[in-house]
């Protein structure tokens, strides 16, 4: 049986054309070898069985994408545009905010909805045929702590329905090979099961020695070149590339200035999370662990999410070396490391007769630190970091100032909404402290606004408590991050 293989799909699916260097035969019915010797499930995914017999399969669409990218993912895919449909493209567009910024066109969701299936043929053959071609992103600010501001590109919604449904068809033909370390824009992870992975990494190897990193500028520095390398080695389909190369080319409208950036993919864009995570697979995550980790003489672990990463390795010497060779291997892919938001830390859990003090380091919004528990064991403790809690502080107070003079009715509701939202993320436990604090201040900031609504004082404190009587805030919500 040759290396080229076709498999038919059933329904009004083209056949699919798939190369691969390994051995083309059926794979075992119980699923491929993996690494670790044992059998990789062939279960696709969204939790859909394959039934296979002999060759033929009967699955289709995307389902079937995910199926062979699960069975094989050492497999090259070379045609994947068919099954960008019209049912799919509906679907990205359902997908897609209906109050999203809008792009250098000021095209609607509504009024592209307007004409929802002509679009979408309209949309599909331009993009089938090559004509279609990439608008430039709308460039906007959006603030980031310090008084700096992080850039964003804005595509068209047109542009955004499109970007949705490639990454709808790569998505699961890289899921298969992704490694577990990588948490941010992949389907059934979060920043919550991130930090969870991060909490046991460091309970099981009792802290170690931390290595916090930051890439500087990520989205903005990364090469286009490595990015094509990188997608040879698994997506060869000509319409998608050409369609990725169009979008890396797109120019960028800042004001009345158009410029073309020849590096880089656009914070804002559907499809640069994607891309981006297929570019760190490459740089950092399979090289940690297939080539770092074998050479250190202790444990390590890495939890990654988008470009922010944390390393917790075992022994101090350890730790040296892995730092040393980091800026190194980003900077061979065209990265660097941020000097001001990169540090080693000492993260040992306390012993009774040490004087020092481990240190403490800030991943995804919470400080961690050592504490003791309520048994009295030593254990890893996720607390709001200050920065975190004074933006959400901020935050309320400029929307309370804004809106004082609204009904109290009104005020109240929003608020209410506030804090629950902080809660859905800073809700955790062993972090009651911060949550209470966030609350004290949000009661000050609101009847320091009812205060003001008056020239003369109105809103004594006495005044107040009864008033939060009848409009309380909602009480504390804790809970146990999800497990990865």
């Amino acid at each position: 049986m040759s290396d080229e293989r076709k498999r038919m799909v059933t329904g009004n699916e083209k056949s699919e054309r798939l190369h691969s260097s390994a051995d083309p035969g059926e794979p075992h019915p119980s699923g491929t070898q993996s690494s670790e010797g044992g059998r990789r499930s062939t279960e696709p995914v969204g939790g859909k069985k394959a039934r296979l017999s002999g060759s033929a399969s009967f699955l289709t669409g995307l389902d079937w994408v995910a199926e062979v990218s699960e069975r094989r993912p050492e497999q090259v895919m070379t045609t994947l545009a068919h099954h960008i449909t019209v049912d799919v493209l509906r679907k990205a567009y359902k997908q897609t905010r209906k109050d999203g910024a809008v792009g250098v066109d000021g095209r609607t969701w509504q009024q592209y909805g307007q004409r929802l299936e002509q679009n979408l043929e309209d949309l599909r053959e331009r993009f089938m045929s090559g004509r279609y071609v990439a608008p430039p992103v709308r460039r906007a600010y959006i603030p980031k702590g310090k008084g700096k501001s992080r850039p964003i590109g804005i595509p068209t919604l047109e542009d955004k329905v499109l970007q949705r449904a490639v990454a709808m068809v790569l998505t699961p033909v890289y899921e298969p090979v992704f490694r577990d370390c990588s948490y941010a824009y992949r389907p059934g992870r979060s920043q919550h099961k991130a930090l969870r992975a991060l909490w046991k990494h460091l309970m099981d190897l009792r802290g170690g020695v931390v290595i916090d990193m930051d890439i500087s500028g990520f989205f903005d520095n990364l090469d286009h070149g490595h990015l094509r390398s990188f997608l040879d080695t698994r997506v060869r389909d000509g319409v998608i590339r050409r369609m990725i190369d169009k979008w890396l080319k797109a120019g960028v409208l800042e004001g009345k200035v158009l410029w073309h950036p020849t590096k880089g993919t656009p914070q804002g864009g559907v499809v640069s999370p994607l891309l981006a995570n297929i570019y760190l697979h490459h740089v950092f995550d399979a090289w940690f662990e297939d080539d770092v980790c074998p050479r250190l003489r202790g444990r390590a672990a890495m939890v990654r999410f988008a470009d922010d990463v944390v390393m917790v390795i075992e022994r101090a010497d350890d730790a040296e070396r892995v730092r040393e060779v980091i800026g190194k291997r980003l900077g061979k892919y065209g990265l660097t490391l941020s000097a001001d938001k990169t540090r080693t830390v000492s993260f040992r859990q306390p012993s009774g007769d040490d004087d020092d003090e481990p240190g403490s380091f800030v991943f995804l919004g919470f400080t961690h630190v050592w504490g003791k528990s309520r048994k009295g064991r030593w254990v890893v403790r996720q607390k709001t970091s200050k920065g975190a809690l004074k933006r959400a502080i901020d935050k309320v107070r400029q929307w309370i100032l804004r809106e004082r003079h609204q009904p109290v009715r009104d005020q109240h509701a929003t608020l209410c909404r506030k804090v629950r939202g902080h809660d859905n993320y800073y809700g955790i436990i062993g972090n009651a402290r911060s949550l209470s604090r966030f609350r004290h201040h949000v009661r000050s900031l609101w009847r320091s606004a009812l205060n003001r609504r008056a020239q003369k004082s109105h809103m004594p404190w006495k005044r107040f408590d009864k008033l939060c009587e009848v409009y309380p805030l909602p009480p504390r919500r804790m809970a146990p991050l999800v497990s990865s």
